[in-house]
């Protein structure tokens, strides 16, 4: 039988059947070894194979359709390994805050990059409007302005009070979205707003971190009744890239991709080479400076391979 996988633990798998009702799963002894490098050979999103026990009650994933695209995040905990977050996405979405907590720019820029990478157009929802100061708004602009003009739509909104979630609402209509951010962005709180029936558990900010507590511990699929699917996944603390080419890494910024083939070298890294078109962007302010630190970064950054 065909299934959509809907829910990962890391030990089981819920499949959602072509008939509609969903059997807990588990994958087949010799599946882990067919060359998937990843913590987790299967993610919810995957259309599998499986065929039900004997019980009739659970069942075994014995095969994965080809994945049209994929997002990825290094393990948390095995700094080599990587897992997918999501499979088969029309689009990804990033809950970013700029306070309690803060996310950084070099962490949107991680995010996008890996979008990118998968070929997975990415939002940016810019989330806990009602707390914002004047000086919040500025900032709030100023990363709006940053963004979009490199064309990552950006949205403001407040999950709290309910402020244009019907626009995020809007986005989701008939997609399959994966949605993502550090903890305590207000990722649950939002989701609940979306589709109250999903009713996620929300947490409060740690006060000695500023961080947020973890509330959703694994990956899952929410259907939503408006139509459409949604990824909900674990907070992100840390973002690493992997599995990027550092030749190909510009490629991966819209910025620098409009200007790819234009500077004196053909293997330009865009360090310190004489001739480079996107230093010379940055120097004349059509780059923005955060985003080749970003670029700086990522290629430095050992999770990217030489």
């Amino acid at each position: 039988m065909r299934g959509l996988v809907t829910k990962s633990t890391g030990s089981w798998y819920l499949v959602e059947g072509e008939d509609g009702k969903r059997v807990e799963c588990r994958i087949k002894g010799k599946f882990r070894t067919k060359g998937i490098k990843t913590t987790n050979p299967v993610a919810v999103g995957d259309w599998v194979v499986f065929e039900l026990e004997p019980d009739q009650t659970s069942g075994i994933i014995t095969a994965l359709e080809p994945r049209r695209n994929y997002i990825i995040r290094k393990s948390v905990n095995l700094s080599k390994q990587t897992q997918i977050i999501g499979a088969n996405l029309d689009q990804a979405i990033l809950v970013v805050t700029l306070a309690s907590p803060p996310t950084s720019l070099g962490f949107i820029d991680r995010f996008l990059v890996t979008a990118e990478a998968y070929d997975i157009p990415a939002i940016l929802v810019f989330n806990k409007l009602d707390l914002f100061s004047e000086e919040g708004l500025d900032i709030l602009a100023e990363y709006t302005q940053l963004y979009e003009k490199i064309g990552y739509p950006c949205y403001a909104v407040s999950a709290q009070q309910g402020t244009n979630v019907d626009l995020v609402k809007d986005l989701l209509q008939g997609k399959t979205t994966l949605v993502s951010g550090h903890s305590g962005v207000g990722k649950s709180t939002l989701i609940n707003m979306l589709e109250p029936s999903a009713a996620l558990k929300t947490g409060e900010i740690s006060d000695w971190s500023d961080k947020g507590k973890h509330t959703t511990t694994f990956a899952e699929m929410i259907n939503l009744s408006f139509g459409g699917k949604l990824i909900d996944t674990p907070g992100i603390r840390e973002l690493g890239v992997v599995d990027i080419e550092k030749g190909e890494l510009s490629h991966f910024f819209p910025e620098m991709r409009l200007r790819m083939n234009q500077c004196r070298f053909h293997n330009c890294r865009h360090i310190n080479e004489p001739g480079c078109v996107i230093i010379q962007a940055v120097e004349d302010g059509e780059i923005e400076a955060s985003r080749y630190e970003s670029y700086l970064s990522i290629y430095h950054n050992q999770d990217t391979r030489s």
